[in-house]
């Protein structure tokens, strides 16, 4: 575990996504699409959020008590189909981090991270016997019922 990283899960379900927020500029100034990261660009090459999903990381943030946080997304290795979605509340952004900005809600992720998650959708899901953060991947080629975990 890193310093500058809160590990306390963010709960994760599945669903299809609806609209999808539009990235604005972070308060340094930089382009929606990433900071640091000629990668980064418009596109497939980022990460969206839908409006609700936004609206929920807003809402875990302020609760959390630190509102002025960024929420981390991130792939790791392991899990059922052999990688695994990463949610978690970042306080600090770290040098290499890429940053979007969505209606002032920050999400971060680190570049290998992001050569998984191009494309991708993070939706928030509401259902009877569960709800949270739902990743829409197109780069997915087989996943689990469990929900975090993928395979590309």
């Amino acid at each position: 575990m890193t310093p500058d990283t809160h590990t306390e899960p963010v709960p994760t379900t599945p669903t299809a996504p609806p609209a999808v927020a539009q990235p604005e500029a972070s308060s340094s100034g930089a382009a929606p699409n990433g900071v640091g990261h000629a990668d980064a660009d418009a596109g497939p090459g980022r990460i969206e959020l839908t409006p609700k999903a936004v609206e929920m990381a807003r809402k875990a943030l302020v609760k959390r008590g630190t509102p002025e946080a960024a929420l981390r997304v991130g792939v790791r290795g392991g899990g059922c189909s052999g990688a695994s979605y990463v949610i978690e509340f970042a306080d600090k952004i770290r040098g290499r981090d890429l940053v979007f900005e969505f209606d002032g809600v920050k999400v971060v992720t680190d570049p290998k991270s992001l050569v998984y998650l191009r494309g991708s959708v993070l939706d928030y899901e509401v259902k009877l016997m569960q709800h949270g953060f739902k990743f829409i991947n197109p780069n997915e080629r087989a996943s689990c019922g469990c929900g975090t975990s993928f395979g590309i």
